[in-house]
This record gives C-alpha cells, structure tokens and sequence, in this order.
C-alpha cells in the first residue's frame, strides 16, 4: 500500500471497514472513548465518527490494541504454528514473539528455517526472537549448536527482532567470546535475558552485557531489582509457572510503575489456555489483584510493542496496524471480536495454508539400547536429592538418607523415585541416573522427549522396568509424552517432528493430554499438578537450584555437577 494511499484515505476519512459504536481504549491518555474505528485495509485511519459500506457493529463493547504474547515457545503447545493460532487467537492474542529453541536445539538452523516458513501467512502476526543459546548450557548435549554464524543469515529477516532468551548467564558475566559474538551481532537490537535469582554485582554485569528483558522473576524484590537494574519485566503465567498473585498484588499496593511490565506465557498448554484463555488471563489476574483495568490492557499490548520497537503495533490511532481484540468487559475479558493483521474480523473457519516441513524436523530419537544395569544408582545413605517445588519451575537440592539395597543401590520408596535422561540425538550412550521427590507416582513411570531446552529423552518412575518400557515407547513413536505402569503403556501422544510436535487435530491432542494426565494422576500424582509439564524442565541447567541432564546432576547455584558416591 501506497503511502499516499493512507494519507488520502486518513484526510478524506476514507475507510474499508469501520468498527462502530465502540468504547476504545486509548494506551496514550488512559481514556475509554466512545467511538468509531476506521481502516484503511490494515491500517487504522481515524478514530472518530464514520461509516462506510463494510461495518461492524461493537455495541459499546470496549475495543483494544490486540494482545501480545512477548516471549512464548510455540512449540511447548505441541501442536505447530496454525492449530496453536486456532487455540490462541479467539482470546484477543493477535501478536506472539516466539523463539524457537525447543525446534533449534534438535534440528539447528532447518528447525528454526521451519517455523518460520509455517508462520509466514497466518491471520496472527509471529515475531521471532533468534535462539540465542543451542545448546542453553555447555553441561548437556543437544541435538544441533548455534553460533554467531549460522544465526547471521538472519539478521535482516523481517520478522526477526532481536536475540532470544539468553539463559546461559555464566558465558556472559564470564565475557565467553562465542557469546560476545552473538551479543555483538544483535547489538542494538532487543535482547532477551533469562536469569533467575541473579542479583548484585553479577546482575549488573549481565545488564551491561546486553539483555534488557526477564521473564524468571519468582518475587517482588527479585523484579524490583531488575527494574532498577533498567531491564524490562514479563509477569509470566503458563503452567508450570502461575503464582503471580502475590507480585501483582505487590505491583498494586506498591503503585509501582507498569510502563516496564508486560505479560507472557512462556509455556501454557492448550488445555490450559482453552479452560483459562491466554494473555487476556493475565490481564484478568491483574485486575483482580487491584490493577486499573486500562494499566492491565497496556501491559498485554503497548508495553510489550515499545520493549520490542514494535513500530504500529499495540495502540488504536492512525498509522497503527489494524490488529484489535473487542472484549465484553475489562474485568473478565470475555473476547467478543478479534481483527486480525490483515484488518478483518478473525474467522477460525478460514481456510489456512497447507504445512510443508522439512524432512530434517522428522526421525529425531536416536539412542542406545537402554538395560536395567544403566539405570541402576549406587549412592551414600545420605544423598542429593532434587526436590520439586508446588507450582513453581524451581527446585530445591536437597540431602537426605535414601532407601538402599544391601548393595548400596538406590531403591525408590518414601516419596522419592527415580530420574533419568538419556540422550536421544545422536545415540551417543549419554545417560544419567538422579532422585527426585515430589512427583508422586507409584508403581509407574512417565517419560519424554520434551524435556527443555537439549530435549533428551527424561523418564522419572519407581520401577526399572516401567521405565525401560516408556523409553522404548517413546523410541518407537519417534518422541512424545507415555505414561506406563506395571508393563503397560497406559497413554502415549506421539509427537514425531523434532520429538516435540505433531500436526494432528487439537482436538484429538487435547484428548490424548487428557488421558496422560488421567493416567499419571491414577499413578499418585496430585490432583492439581501437571507432572508431565514439571517432568519437562527437570533436565534445564539454567533454573535453580538442582536439575539433571545427561551428564549428571547439576548444582545450578554452584554451577558444578554432584556426585553420588
């Protein structure tokens, strides 16, 4: 489109749809107009009073910029780019900033070529942040490595913001030369930080390094610092990480300023997003929890569109993109209408581009054959335990006296089972053998290829043999979620590209989920918990305190792995 075009349309009030009678949100004055919306194709044009021939009627329902996801993991949803857009789009999420490492840590620059490809003419609009750390650490193995060069071809790439999440925070207050050059190449571009708990001095190294956002912030204080720190701060509500109320209610009592504030999921499954809603739970949580509803609807949009130098996104005035969420209220925000990027109503029956994906995404297990032997620990009485923490990613490293047999082998019992992660890419033989406390299951095992950020294969139970079971499974389906108990393969969702998604229906994914759950919650795990999802981040070196991966248990405090004996 012309820029006369616009110009011409926007003085002579010109317009190819008009949104009427709306209650509009505007992010700059903290008003709520009553009022018409103007387009001019993708264009917002005028808001004011208009009409033309193709109208929609709002009915004094309240009209805001549409929501963006600033930092999300498409492929944690398990489903690819267009059933995750049918999941997401009709709860005014109509931008995600997406960063593909989950699919660039197994399958390195076709992964990331894939996604990218998959997303290109979707109704929603997805922005990508380049993986910044494939493998995340040094202390696991993945499936692929990305470094400066590989990520150079797409620097200019339009949809490309920036670098993404930059979980390996050691290599960067260490001034690591082949992190300095991936800092280097998106200097001056938005940077994502990831670093939990990190404070002082080492903060402050961090921030001058280059990362300017963090989605890790487990308190009030820890977010306090990191603002001071001139770094902007995602409140994150996924699945495994939801206990936000207390930092909001803090935010509000405290009236501390949200301009830096922006919301994110991170990882939300799509049962929880199609019971919840997505980013406009976040607002709806805000709210609750004492936030002005308008501040909440700029922390979903405005806030997250100025951090990633969004240019026409995330305000309704003239220039900006036509992409807009109508909401009932601004309480429960309860979605009338979405307006997609291409300044239409959004229609989920709309037909969609046919995927294409790249051979290289598929057949990504490859391990060794696994025996009862290999998984066998022979530990003190005394030893180090990871301890799951309820509804939180952390852990805790503990020590405790652990059940042994005669011959100084761990045994699971008295609520702790055993934990395992085998590398599943290039069947190396890599394993390793830890205990864990807090996932609750009996006579069973539940087991993973997704399992952040190297994706090796992670299998938690209290029977070796059930264990051997769900690792074969899994092997077999080509990477997935099984949960067996007593020799049986009570559930399994294949999820054959990359080990982490599938494209068959949401429905039938949703089904399946479902049924995993059922299973592992027969197995004994609390009612009110995601074991898979807390299974999942087990093996991820970069959240405190302890994780296994497929070289040890890891002291993510000490940065050390630990012995058993």
């Amino acid at each position: 489109m012309r820029q006369q075009e616009l110009i011409r349309a926007a003085l002579e009030g010109k317009a190819t749809f008009v949104i009427k009678n709306a209650n509009v949100v505007n992010v700059f004055t903290n008003e709520i107009l009553r009022a018409d919306v103007a387009l001019y194709h993708d264009v917002i044009v005028g808001v004011g009073k208009y009409s033309c021939e193709n109208e929609y009627d709002a009915g004094g329902a309240y009209l805001t910029p549409g929501f963006i996801d600033a930092h999300v993991h498409i492929e944690s949803s398990m489903v690819i780019p267009s059933s995750f857009m049918k999941v997401i789009m009709p709860f005014g999420t109509t931008t995600i900033i997406a960063d593909p490492h989950e699919i660039a840590n197994v399958c390195g620059v076709p992964g990331f070529r894939a996604m990218y490809k998959l997303t290109d003419d979707l109704p929603l609009r997805v922005l990508f942040m380049m993986p910044s750390c494939v493998p995340a650490t040094p202390f696991e193995r993945s499936g692929a490595k990305l470094v400066a060069e590989d990520m150079e071809q797409f620097l200019h790439k339009s949809r490309v913001l920036g670098l993404g999440e930059v979980m390996d925070y050691v290599s960067v207050v260490g001034a690591e030369q082949e992190m300095l050059d991936k800092l280097r190449l998106f200097d001056g571009k938005p940077i994502d930080g990831h670093a939990p708990l990190l404070s002082g001095n080492a903060l402050n190294a961090y921030r001058a390094a280059g990362p300017a956002t963090d989605h890790e912030c487990s308190n009030f204080d820890e977010i306090m610092e990191k603002l001071r720190a001139g770094m902007r701060v995602m409140i994150r509500i996924g699945s495994a990480a939801n206990d936000m109320q207390e930092i909001l209610r803090r935010v509000v009592k405290e009236k501390l300023p949200t301009e830096n504030l922006m919301f994110c999921t991170d990882d939300k499954h799509i049962e929880d997003i199609r019971r919840e809603g997505h980013i406009n739970c976040n607002a709806r949580l805000a709210v609750q929890c004492g936030m002005p509803p308008v501040e909440a609807v700029k922390m979903a949009s405005w806030n997250a569109a100025r951090a990633y130098n969004i240019r026409q996104l995330g305000a309704i005035a003239p220039g900006y993109k036509a992409d807009m969420a109508l909401f009932e209220d601004l309480e429960e925000f309860r979605v009338k209408q979405v307006f997609t990027r291409f300044g239409a109503p959004y229609d989920p029956a709309a037909p969609l581009p046919t995927p294409i994906l790249p051979p290289q995404v598929f057949e990504s297990v490859h391990i060794r054959p696994v025996t009862t032997a290999m998984l066998e620990l022979r530990c003190r009485e005394e030893a180090p335990v990871i301890q799951m923490i309820e509804h939180q990613l952390m852990t805790r490293l503990a020590r405790r006296k652990v059940p042994r047999d005669a011959e100084g082998r761990f045994t699971p019992g008295d609520g702790l089972v055993k934990l395992a992660v085998v590398e599943r890419h290039h069947a190396t033989g890599g394993m390793a053998v830890g205990i864990l406390e807090g996932l609750g299951i009996r006579n069973g095992a539940v087991a993973s290829t997704v399992a952040h950020d190297s994706h090796n294969l992670v299998v938690a139970g209290d029977n070796d043999r059930d264990m051997l079971t769900a690792i074969e499974s899994l092997h077999e389906c080509g990477g997935g979620y099984c949960v067996v108990s007593r020799g049986v393969v009570l559930s399994r969702l294949p999820l054959p590209i990359a080990g982490l998604m599938t494209d068959a229906p949401v429905d039938s994914v949703l089904e399946i989920q479902r049924a995993l759950l059922e299973a592992a919650h027969f197995l004994g795990a609390k009612q009110d918990s995601d074991p898979l999802i807390a299974l999942s981040f087990l093996a991820l070196p970069v959240i405190p305190e302890a994780r296994l991966t497929d070289r040890g248990l890891f002291d993510v405090t000490k940065m050390r792995f630990v012995p058993y004996e």
